[in-house]
């Protein structure tokens, strides 16, 4: 695992977008998981911009996202679906056909998520995956005690994710109960992962990913185990990890 560490948010945010730009390059048919929250907004404003001046053409490149709330239509402004189409898909020239979201079970039909797993398959994985942390170690919205072996499925989101989630709702009544996420086993698939992490309030979740053990009660630990991971993250993530590792040039490999 790779750790580099940027000075601030917006120097993070440039970083990780040029590696997805360097990625489409590269690979102009590229598969990206691609995640939501706070923390990916710099990076999705920077892919827009180098869209606009011709650096990036996205028309062959395919995207699935890790999650979605489950009862939200697509139309729900706080819908994952609207949150990427409000800050990527309509700005740039993705298909869209070739972006997808994983689909809620309709009436405990779990074949949705199945196919959703299958349907990453048979477009030969994904290639860069984008990741962010909870403060509780989720990845995607994979809550501690989700098995290592999962893959796409419903979850009941903990009390903590719905209140950090609370801010783009009016109050925590309405953050939904149920999402369905990607499976730890189906993000370990990915080629490659960047895991970006900003803020201060992430820092005790940056020390656990480097030295928690390998455990399900600490989703991210998994990580460790994956053989291309690079964890991007600001200042304000890194200073108590800072306490006990000594980086060398801004980077860290552990």
């Amino acid at each position: 695992m790779l750790i580099e560490r940027y000075d601030d948010y917006e120097q993070l945010s440039l970083k990780v977008a040029e590696l997805v730009k360097s990625q489409i390059l590269n690979r102009p048919e590229s598969v990206l998981g691609l995640a939501t929250g706070s923390t990916p907004l710099g990076l999705y404003d920077h892919l827009i911009v180098m869209h606009k001046s011709g650096e990036i053409d996205f028309s062959g490149v395919k995207t699935f996202n890790l999650d979605e709330y489950c009862g939200l239509s697509n139309d729900h402004p706080q819908s994952y679906y609207q949150f990427m189409q409000r800050h990527l898909f309509q700005h740039v020239n993705l298909k869209s056909e070739n972006t997808h979201m994983p689909p809620p079970p309709i009436e405990g039909n779990f074949m949705d998520c199945q196919a959703y797993d299958n349907l990453i398959l048979q477009n030969n994985g994904i290639d860069l995956q984008v990741l962010g942390i909870g403060r509780n170690g989720h990845i995607g919205f994979n809550e501690p005690g989700t098995s290592f072996s999962s893959r796409t499925h419903v979850v009941q989101l903990h009390e903590q994710t719905r209140t950090a989630n609370a801010r783009f709702f009016s109050s925590v009544d309405e953050v939904p109960k149920e999402a369905v996420t990607m499976g730890i086993k189906t993000i370990m698939r990915a080629k490659k992962i960047l895991l970006i992490i900003s803020g201060q309030s992430k820092q005790q979740a940056v020390y656990q990913l480097v030295f928690s053990p390998v455990d399900e009660k600490f989703p991210a630990s998994v990580l460790q185990l994956h053989p291309d991971v690079t964890v991007l993250a600001d200042r304000m993530a890194t200073a108590t990890l800072e306490q006990a590792c000594a980086f060398t040039h801004n980077v860290l490999n552990i």
